[in-house]
């Protein structure tokens, strides 16, 4: 009889550990938390549902090819960063998901094929954006002709209008018309590319990296591990800034990043900042670009003093040197998780 019940108190606490990861760990329970934020006005931590896909359906954000050299020494123009991530989105769609803006190329008298062109592309995007500055003034309005074709956009734009918003992205894709849901993929994963181009950087550009994203070999756990951002060698005590303007997500402590923040950008852009021996600022502050907002130091699984800095985009870890300009790594001396 003992044995009986223990195991059903044991079925019934798997059971009820299950029911957890898949509320929180699922797309079928990213999708009840959203709901439940709409419905009681409330924020949510839930991953957006096309995170749960990257890398299977195709809507991740793309890795972005090498940055022209004429970025790598000056910062970009929010003109020339939205041009660079719309080429960048336009290179990892589908054929079939490029056909609105080839068809706005046409229109505008720009050659489709140079949009795609490593060489020609940014520039050929460039005027295709401008083209549309008139009809379309904000980045939001344009990104949705690009990708869903001129006269949906236009649609979602009116509809936005009557109801009095601002044309957001996220309102202008709820919208479109009809079976034009899937445009917005292209358009978000623009943006996104476009806002971590005008990221600046949380310490000194001189401060050498010890470990950079990619796989590496834990300097503590000694196994083979997935190194999520980049390491930055910095004494204990250096001000760490934000790199854009945010929202604080998560100001707190653990074991593994120390005390650590997450800010929030917007446009599915997130930066996050482990191991610092002070906050400055706490959970739900708003800051400005260059603000000092922790200083680093050692504190969580570290060997040393350092700043890990994390960019991620649509929930995913992305290297941050693929938005940088040139860099120097340093060699040996990781001092990360």
């Amino acid at each position: 009889m003992f044995a009986r019940r223990a195991r059903g108190l044991l079925d019934f606490t798997f059971a009820l550990l299950c029911v957890w990861c898949a509320y929180h760990h699922t797309p079928a329970g990213a999708l009840l938390r959203r709901m439940g934020a709409w419905a009681f006005n409330t924020r949510t931590t839930a991953r957006p549902l096309l995170a749960y896909y990257d890398g299977v359906s195709g809507t991740s954000v793309p890795t972005p090819g090498a940055l022209p050299p004429s970025m790598l020494t000056r910062v970009p123009t929010s003109a020339e960063a939205l041009a660079w991530g719309t080429h960048s989105a336009l290179k990892g769609l589908e054929p079939k998901a490029r056909e609105p803006a080839l068809a706005l190329a046409r229109e505008a008298g720009i050659a489709p094929e140079t949009l795609l062109d490593p060489a020609k592309g940014l520039a050929a995007t460039r005027r295709l954006l401008d083209s549309l500055a008139k009809d379309f003034p904000s980045e939001e309005a344009r990104l949705t002709a690009v990708f869903a074709g001129r006269v949906p956009a236009r649609f979602a734009m009116e509809r936005v209008d009557a109801e009095g918003g601002v044309p957001t992205l996220e309102r202008l894709a709820k919208q479109l018309p009809p079976g034009f849901d899937g445009s917005s993929v292209g358009a978000a994963q623009a943006l996104a590319l476009s806002t971590a181009l005008m990221l600046g950087w949380p310490v000194a550009e001189s401060a050498h990296v010890t470990s950079p994203f990619g796989y590496r070999v834990h300097p503590t756990l000694r196994t083979r591990r997935m190194h999520t951002g980049v390491d930055l060698s910095v004494r204990t005590g250096t001000t760490v800034s934000a790199v854009a303007a945010g929202v604080v997500r998560r100001a707190s402590e653990d074991s593994v990043n120390g005390r650590v923040l997450v800010l929030d950008h917007g446009r599915g852009v997130t930066t996050a900042y482990c191991h610092n021996s002070e906050l400055l600022v706490k959970a739900g502050t708003r800051v400005e670009k260059g603000q000092p907002i922790a200083l680093s130091g050692s504190t969580g699984r570290s060997t040393g003093p350092h700043l890990h800095y994390q960019l991620e985009l649509a929930a995913r870890p992305v290297d941050p040197f693929g938005f940088r300009t040139a860099l120097r790594v340093a060699d040996g001396g990781a001092t990360e998780l």
